[in-house]
């Protein structure tokens, strides 16, 4: 009931019916859906009956034609009814709420000062409910007792009870002052006739509360109607209403005072149920013609059961007979093949002799073709030798025969000069006789004496010629003295460096055989932890775990990846990095498998990732990547390459060699779902350098990500999910400094509506991990309008208020009250946020 001064929200808080919006449905709609939802269609019924009380006389609001309704009391029980009243079914919500708008328009209402559409008639919504309950077996017993003495019910025969129950909503007139609400004429009387029931129902309360001998009840029909409300057999709920304005101080108080005298009133609740007496009579006869059949039935299948019997124990007979001469035949058969398996075993004996015969004598031509080779290598570098020292004599020659060329030379050369100073010292002595010469013959001794000078400088020259050819010899005879000497000692230091090289490959093959069985016994207790924590309940990766390792496993297997590592480290310490990175170029498969494996848990620690990297791990990962078809080496060196891009030098040297596009490659060839986690555990690492994002989407980093979706398996989701939130972080940090003003790349790329249909995803990790994204994608104005458009507002709205993260909660919170769009939005909604 609700009870109030006119204007103050009597009628929208019980009658509302929210078909506009759902929040704003009044008590009768809701009362309604919790009553349809606790029934049975099938055994239970729900009926109503809407009325007014106008003016002291009682109406049908359902069917208006029936305007004087009569109040009849049981003498007996002093229950009220109105026989007159229409009563409907309800089966669904939807037919009534058709009731509630066919009654709402036939209720009278005014137009006063306080109100446009003051109520002018009590509202009363009569709801009876018949429904059919299970009692337990000991009130079943003690009923039956009372009325049948010797009847004796079994379990599958209980008396249904049918539980009656009323519900009333009461929808009262506003009281009200006639100076304030100017009411007159009609309006004036029913003004009194509001207020003289009201005053009424006050009496009856004043009078429960200081339990009062007498309770005017029959003063007014309201307070007839509501005699079990106050002080009877129902659990009444009074809602009061006031009105915030000083000038309605009076009424609120008067209100108030109503509602304190109100719940000093105690009623005593009463359970009305009885038992269906004419059910228990039919199911009880249909039980009984099927118990009459059921027994013809079975005296029927011991007959034949007893046929059937006779007939199986000569079949049996038959059977025991036949097994016997089976199992001689059997025996007979089981000495033969005893027999032959005997033989087989002498035979694989002998092979197996054979086979170590076989192997020695190969053992022994290994050890004959290793000695072959090392006397073909010193007869090769014999031959050499021999080559380089004709080589040096057939040298030494052609510079002793260049010298004695120049030799002849050089006394050709001698003699032609002193001929010629001859012949000028000849001249100058006729030159001397004649005194005087002709004109032409001062220029024969000016030709001759030219010649001279050009005879002397090219004396010179072939003097100096000589002398640094002289000197070219010595040096190249010198040189040719060192040259053999080094060769002597080359020699000598080749046939030191095979010797060294043979010891060196026996040394070698020993240690690639124990690192192989030590790779062997590694992975197979790789393999038996695997197992051990298939058995476990799995757990989810979260954060920025590594994808290869989880660090919530219980302690027998935490024992075992402890003891794991140890093995490793051991490994590492006797074998050493590089060898185990020169592994992963063996031609044999396993071995390459083993040793990207232990490659990968290496790089699980942080200690050796910078160690594996300055050996060139990261270049032997990739190119595994890129050129290995093996299913499990591609999921092992992308967990391996995973582990590493945790590093923020590593991230930017796996983009510079290409990284992403042999991951995005992998991301969309693979299948196996632990192949794509690792895959998408290395982008979602990548994802998280604020550096790398625009390389990242150029190189399909972001395509690859939102391709994996395929595969549907829950850690693949995850890691996807903890990629985009990632990469959404770095933007919305990009965005506070003020280096980002563009639309979000994840946007561009069409990653939203997926973000967006698995905001509510089931899998925890996964639904944190695109909350998270979708707040820091919010932050960003200039993405608001296609978040409103994709429908990420309301998910946003469900953040800010059921996100189980507080921090999270806190940041939804903010971003809907800075952002001016969403505010927009929300307003034309009629929603705020702030």
């Amino acid at each position: 009931m609700a009870y109030g001064q006119t204007g103050t929200g009597k009628t929208f808080t019980l009658g509302r019916l929210g078909e506009e919006d759902t929040a704003d449905r009044g008590i009768m709609v809701r009362a309604m859906e919790d009553i349809l939802a606790d029934i049975s269609s099938e055994q239970d019924a729900v009926t109503v009956s809407y009325l007014q009380l106008y003016m002291e006389t009682v109406q049908d609001l359902l069917a208006p034609e029936k305007d004087n309704i009569p109040i009849v009391e049981d003498p007996k029980t002093g229950d009220v009814s109105l026989p007159g009243v229409t009563l409907y079914e309800v089966r669904d919500q939807r037919s009534f709420v058709e009731l509630l708008q066919i009654g709402e328009a036939n209720r009278f209402a005014a137009n006063t000062k306080l109100n446009t559409e003051s109520s002018r008639s009590h509202a009363i919504l009569l709801v009876n409910v018949r429904k059919t309950v299970r009692p337990k077996q000991e009130r079943e017993l003690a009923a039956l007792n009372e009325n049948v003495t010797n009847l004796q019910l079994s379990k599958g025969h209980r008396i249904p009870t049918i539980r009656r129950s009323k519900l009333i909503i009461v929808d009262l007139a506003g009281s009200e002052r006639v100076d304030k609400s100017g009411s007159e004429g009609h309006t004036l009387e029913e003004a009194k006739f509001i207020n003289l029931s009201l005053t009424a129902l006050g009496k009856c309360i004043n009078a429960l509360a200081e339990n009062s001998p007498h309770v005017p009840i029959r003063d007014s029909k309201l307070t007839r109607l509501l005699r079990d409300s106050f002080g009877g057999t129902a659990r009444t709920s009074l809602i009061v209403t006031i009105g915030p304005s000083p000038q309605h101080r009076g009424e609120t108080t008067s209100t108030i005072l109503f509602g304190q005298r109100a719940m000093r009133v105690e009623n005593m609740m009463k359970l009305r149920e009885e038992f269906d007496y004419k059910s228990l009579c039919r199911k009880l006869e249909t039980d009984l013609d099927r118990l009459v059949a059921e027994n013809e039935r079975q005296n029927q299948a011991v007959l034949d059961a007893e046929e059937e019997m006779e007939q199986k124990i000569q079949e049996a007979q038959q059977s025991v007979t036949e097994a016997e001469k089976k199992l001689a035949t059997t025996l007979e058969e089981m000495a033969a093949e005893r027999f032959r398996f005997q033989k087989e075993h002498a035979e694989t004996l002998h092979k197996l002799e054979q086979e170590r015969a076989l192997r020695e004598k190969l053992e022994k031509e290994l050890k004959d073709n290793a000695q072959n080779l090392h006397a073909q290598k010193e007869k090769q570098m014999q031959s050499e030798k021999a080559k380089h020292q004709k080589e040096l004599e057939d040298f030494k020659q052609r510079h002793q025969q260049e010298l004695i060329d120049l030799t002849k030379r050089l006394e050709v050369e001698h003699s032609q000069r002193d001929s010629l100073e001859r012949k000028l010292v000849e001249v100058e002595h006729l030159v001397k006789q004649k005194g005087k010469i002709e004109l032409g013959g001062q220029e024969q001794i000016m030709f001759l004496t030219n010649q001279c000078k050009e005879l002397s400088r090219l004396k010179e020259k072939a003097e100096k010629e000589l002398q640094e050819f002289r000197s070219k010899t010595t040096l190249a005879t010198k040189k040719l003295k060192e040259e053999n000497a080094s060769l002597s000692k080359e020699n000598k230091t080749l046939q030191h460096d095979l010797e060294e090289s043979l010891k060196q490959k026996k040394a070698l093959e020993h240690e690639v055989k124990n690192v192989k069985q030590q790779l062997f016994k590694l992975n197979f207790e790789a393999d038996e932890t695997r197992k051990s924590r298939d058995k476990e309940p799995t757990r989810t990766l979260i954060g920025s775990d590594s994808p290869l390792l989880n660090s919530h496993k219980p302690m027998n297997m935490r024992d075992s990846l402890n003891g794991q590592r140890a093995s490793i480290a051991k490994l590492f310490e006797e074998v050493g990095l590089q060898k185990i990175l020169s592994l992963l170029d063996s031609e044999d498969m396993g071995v390459r498998v083993h040793a990207v494996k232990v490659v990968a848990n290496l790089a699980a620690e942080e200690a050796n990732q910078e160690k594996i990297v300055e050996a060139g791990g990261m270049d032997s990962l990739l190119s595994l990547l890129q050129t290995s078809e093996d299913e499990t080496i591609q999921r092992v060196a992308a967990g391996a390459i995973a582990n590493l891009a945790m590093n923020e030098t590593n991230q930017e040297l796996i983009m510079a060699q290409g990284g992403i596009r042999l991951l995005a490659r992998t991301a969309n060839q693979a299948e196996d779902p632990q192949t794509l986690r690792m895959v998408a555990g290395a982008i979602a690492n990548l994802c998280g350098n604020d550096k790398l994002q625009g390389r990242l989407r150029e190189e399909g980093g972001i395509k690859a990500l939102l391709g994996m979706v395929r595969s549907r398996h829950p850690d693949v989701l995850a890691q996807i999910a903890r990629g985009l939130a990632n990469f959404a972080k770095c933007e919305s940090r990009g965005v506070t400094e003020g280096c980002r003003k563009e639309r979000s790349l994840l946007i561009d790329d069409g990653a939203l509506p997926w973000i967006i249909s698995n905001a509510n995803s089931e899998s925890s990790p996964v639904r944190r991990h695109i909350e998270l994204a979708l707040c820091h994608l919010a932050q960003h104005e200039v993405n608001a309008k296609d978040l409103v458009a994709a429908g990420a507002l309301w998910e946003l709205l469900r953040i800010s208020e059921e996100c189980s993260r507080e921090d999270i909660r806190n940041l939804a919170k903010r971003t809907l009250t800075a952002s001016p769009t969403f505010q927009s939005e929300l307003r034309k909604v009629h929603l705020g946020h702030g």
